[in-house]
C-alpha cells in the first residue's frame, strides 16, 4: 500500500512540474502562435445551399443526395432526397470531401487521373467523380458541396453549382 502511495504521489509531482513548464511556455509565446482563426460556413449557409441542391434536382427530375464537409472533411450536412438511392450518401460526402481537400472541383480532378501506377485518386476517401464543388472564401477552399445521385457526373456538379451559387457572394 505504501508503495502504491509513494508511487501516485510521484505521479502527482511530475504531473504537476509538466503542468508548470507548459503553463511557462505559453506565457512566454505570443498569443498568435498558439491560437488560428478559421473561417467556417455556417449552419444557415449549408442548409440554403441544400435546399438550392434540392430544389435544382427537383427542376431537373433528379433524385439526389447533397454533403457538405467543412475544411477539415468532417460532415456538416447530409440532406437524401425523395427516392435517391443508397450508394448516393457515400458518393456526395467523398466527392465533397475531394472538392474540398484539393480546392477544385472533381471535374476538374478526374481528367487529370490515368490508369498507370499510384496517384491521388488512392487517397482513402477522396472520389475523383464530377459532382463535387468547393466553397471558398478569400480564394481559400472552406467547404465542399458533394451531389450524388443523376444518371451522369455532369448533372451532379450543375447541380452542385446551383447550390455554390445560393451562398455566392455572400462569402468574404
Amino acid at each position: 500500500m505504501k508503495i502504491a502511495a509513494a508511487a501516485l504521489a510521484g505521479l502527482l509531482l511530475v504531473g504537476g512540474g509538466a503542468a508548470t513548464a507548459a503553463q511557462a511556455a505559453s506565457q512566454s509565446e505570443p498569443a498568435s502562435a498558439a491560437v488560428t482563426q478559421q473561417t467556417v460556413l455556417s449552419a444557415d449557409a449549408a442548409l440554403r445551399i441544400a435546399e438550392a441542391v434540392q430544389k435544382e434536382a427537383a427542376k431537373q427530375k433528379q433524385r439526389v443526395t447533397v454533403a457538405i464537409v467543412d475544411r477539415s472533411g468532417a460532415t456538416r450536412l447530409i440532406l437524401k432526397g425523395d427516392g435517391s438511392g443508397p450508394q448516393t450518401e457515400e458518393s456526395a460526402k467523398r466527392k465533397a470531401f475531394t472538392a474540398v481537400s484539393m480546392g477544385r472541383p472533381t471535374s476538374e480532378l478526374a481528367k487529370g487521373i490515368t490508369g498507370a501506377g499510384p496517384s491521388i485518386a488512392d487517397i482513402p476517401g477522396t472520389l475523383f467523380l464530377a459532382g463535387g464543388v468547393p466553397v471558398a472564401s478569400g480564394g481559400a477552399p472552406i467547404a465542399g458541396i458533394g451531389v450524388g445521385g443523376a444518371p451522369s457526373g455532369d448533372i451532379d456538379e450543375a447541380i452542385a453549382r446551383a447550390g455554390l451559387k445560393a451562398v455566392d457572394g455572400k462569402l468574404g
